[in-house]
């Protein structure tokens, strides 16, 4: 198994840094929400790969059409 394959808890926190806490983790591990983990007797790790699909899932798109008149070219 690749070390870098999984990511502990704490290695997951301070990937997102700090935005969410080891107690949010726990709290989505119970009601089955969150990132996918695997569970090996009590460790608990997150699959690299599963965290990146988790990101895909959440990524917010933004349309420039929804700006504001007048804004568009404040982004150039």
């Amino acid at each position: 198994m690749a070390p870098d394959k999984f990511l502990t808890p704490e290695e997951v926190v301070a990937r997102y840094r700090d935005e969410l806490s080891l107690g949010t983790l726990r709290n989505w591990r119970s009601l089955r929400i969150g990132p996918n983990f695997v569970k090996i007797g009590k460790a608990v790790l997150y699959p690299r790969d599963a965290l990146e699909a988790w990101d895909r899932q959440n990524t917010v798109t933004c349309q420039v059409g929804n700006l504001p008149v007048g804004t568009e070219n404040d982004l150039v």
